[in-house]
């Protein structure tokens, strides 16, 4: 469960289940999520059904804390990309974390 999906497996994964070329299928990985960066980029929401949205936030300037120190420290405000979760991908990650209860 602590393993890291990669852009490369995607695309060997896509290419394998499409039966193509794993370059055209790098390819179109590749350009799909420049597509999805540059309407990020454009301040525009991306929608994947079944997956989930992509959308841009925008981060009011706060006040922070060095765990370590425990020293504060002024964050700028700035812009993130947050994922909103389809109900499929949510009730599907739910599952994971509830056990069945008629396992014993």
């Amino acid at each position: 469960m602590d393993k890291t999906v990669t852009r490369a497996a995607l695309g060997e994964q896509a290419a394998a289940k499409a039966g193509i070329p794993r370059a055209d299928a790098a390819e179109i990985c590749q350009r799909m999520f420049d597509l999805v960066g540059e309407a990020l980029m454009e301040g525009e929401s991306v929608k994947l059904t079944g997956f989930g949205s992509l959308q841009v936030r925008s981060r009011a300037e706060r006040v922070g804390r060095n765990p370590r120190t425990g020293e504060e420290h002024r964050i700028t405000p700035h812009r993130t990309v947050v994922l909103i979760p389809s109900a499929k991908l949510r009730k599907g990650l739910e599952a994971l974390a509830t056990p069945d209860k008629t396992q014993k």
